[in-house]
């Protein structure tokens, strides 16, 4: 029987490497995203253009270059490999646990126990368990939004110049990670510290805040952040061209929330996602049971204020805005996180008896959900229910999905009564939910999500002279597994297509089908979701050849 119980830190870290290390080992570069985030940091090294992105031979501007940089920064070491570069968004996300475990020890000193608590909440909900294993920009702003909140309260602990430091260095390295946006998560808190400095423990020891001061300090802490910011974006406008500038000066800002108006989401939309993206906390009996004995005093409470800003101001900016995808909300979970972290360590004292506060049903809910969660994927599988993009799920491997019951009898048999004990199991069991669903789906990815081996024929046809053309639009998904050097050429029809072979005589046509043509098979194909994508030589290409003939 295990009667000591195991260090959070050791189990924050341990939970986090257990989940990339099975996620990363499971799971391929996904398309479109990750293969086009890591085709970009190819060309810019194989340019050797490191101001610049490019992805396709054309300039970038949907990203700044600073997860590139250190994607490049691996390859300098390390050579050019594909463990790195996805190994980098995870350690943000590893970085902005630890974070959000320190910025709760900040705000409620006389709460220990509250920023493991926060750091292990943030890692069980389900959402960020998955995310924190993609390759995405979301998690470099998560870090620096809560480096940027402890800077906050160092500010207004009497630290002023460190901690607006600290505040402009967030800003600055969120601009460079993933644009302006990181204003967002970071400045409703700074503007409206008049309502939560004064209730901080200790935030007014030194006597009065003086405002001015504090506005001012802010006010050079964004300047700090723009400088940063603009050290790379006004060199990279030079260089980029005229409509490159435009672009990152304007696209990365105003222009991007403006357009997305044309093309999005109701109002409502994260309002409905959010209850799933935070399970199990959000039927975690505890939560709602700590928030009820202690609510009250959390209003008046200066570090739960700073979280329900961080959170709510957010979360109304990101539902304004049209255009919306679930990982805007990641770096709001560190905030989340601490509203529970404080809840539930705050309550146990306040009830008298520590066991007091504590039901069975918070114990067996988590285990219900997981084992609910699993079961609905294992049926899915068996009965081979699928989205419309697969072609199947019936070739899922149930049997990881049995590992979820195994350990929840694991988490019920493990002792420890405490707050950080029982968010510790928890935290568990939605990390081996998420692993085994990796494992379970391992055969699918690697059938339909799966373009090394499509990309490595790819490249043996360009050692051979060939050119490569494609119709709509190419996202770079061939380009780094491949070690592509030379662009696709993109074309809209026929007419297009034409042009662009009298311009490029040995060429080969890379095309998507939902059902390969029938006519020369292809030289090379893959899957991706339902549909396949062929390689042929354009004078073997059968729709091409039908055209032509006047078949078609």
């Amino acid at each position: 029987m295990i009667t000591k119980a195991p260090p959070p830190l050791l189990v924050l870290c341990g939970l986090w490497a257990v989940t990339v290390a099975i996620a990363l080992g499971a799971r391929p570069l996904l398309p479109v995203d990750e293969t086009r985030y890591l085709a970009v940091a190819w060309e810019m090294w194989q340019r050797g253009d490191f101001l610049v992105p490019y992805l396709n031979g054309e300039t970038y501007s949907h990203k700044p270059p600073l997860l590139f940089w250190l994607m490049h920064a691996g390859w300098a070491v390390f050579g050019v490999n594909d463990w790195w570069p996805r190994l980098v968004a995870p350690l943000f996300g590893l970085a902005a646990l630890l974070l959000t475990r320190r910025l709760g020890r900040l705000l409620w000193p006389e709460l220990p126990a509250a920023g493991d608590v926060a750091a292990l909440a943030a890692l069980g909900a389900l959402y960020w368990t998955l995310f924190t294993t993609m390759t995405m920009f979301d998690m470099l702003h998560g870090c620096f939004a809560v480096a940027g909140m402890i800077g906050l309260v160092m500010a207004a602990r009497g630290r002023r110049v460190g901690g607006f430091v600290v505040f402009g260095l967030a800003v600055g390295f969120g601009v460079l990670g993933k644009g302006p946006a990181i204003l967002v998560h970071l400045l409703p808190v700074a503007l409206a510290a008049p309502l939560w400095l004064p209730c901080l423990d200790g935030g007014a020891a030194s006597g009065p805040v003086r405002w001015g001061r504090w506005y001012a300090g802010l006010g050079a802490g964004v300047v700090l952040g723009a400088v940063i910011g603009l050290a790379w974006a006004l060199p990279a406008a030079a260089a980029g061209g005229a409509a490159y500038r435009d672009a990152i000066l304007w696209g990365q800002s105003a222009g991007r929330m403006v357009n997305s108006f044309a093309h999005g989401r109701p109002f409502w939309w994260f309002a409905a996602i959010l209850p799933v993206m935070v399970l199990p906390w959000l039927v975690w009996p505890a939560a709602w049971r700590a928030a009820q004995r202690v609510g009250r005093d959390m209003t008046g409470d200066g570090g739960s204020r700073l979280a329900l800003i961080w959170f709510a101001a957010a979360f109304l900016a990101f539902s304004a805005i049209s255009g919306k995808q679930p990982h805007y909300l990641v770096p709001e979970f560190p905030a989340l996180a601490l509203l529970l972290a404080r809840a539930v360590v705050g309550a146990a004292p306040v009830s008298g008896d520590r066991q007091a506060f504590w039901r069975p049903a918070d114990r067996w809910i988590p285990a219900a959900v997981a084992l609910i969660l699993a079961g609905a994927l294992a049926a899915a599988f068996h009965f081979d229910l699928k989205p419309s993009w697969a072609t199947s799920v019936g070739d899922a491997q149930i049997w990881p999905l049995a590992v979820v019951a195994v350990a929840t009898v694991v988490y019920w048999l493990w002792p420890g009564a405490g707050a950080v004990s029982r968010v510790w199991r928890i935290t568990a069991l939605s990390v081996v939910l998420i692993v085994s669903v990796h494992l379970a789906l391992r055969p699918l990815m690697a059938e339909s999500h799966d373009f090394r081996a499509f990309s490595e024929e790819l490249k043996g046809f360009e050692d051979q002279g060939f050119d490569f053309v494609t119709f709509g639009k190419y996202h770079g998904q061939f380009q780094f597994f491949g070690r592509l050097t030379r662009p696709f050429g993109v074309v809209d029809g026929p007419m297009e297509l034409e042009d662009w072979l009298k311009r490029h005589p040995k060429a080969m046509i890379v095309a998507l089908h939902r059902v390969l043509p029938e006519g020369a098979a292809p030289w090379a194909v893959v899957r991706f979701r339902s549909r396949l994508i062929g390689a042929w030589p354009a004078d073997r290409y059968p729709p091409r050849i039908k055209r032509l003939s006047g078949t078609d």
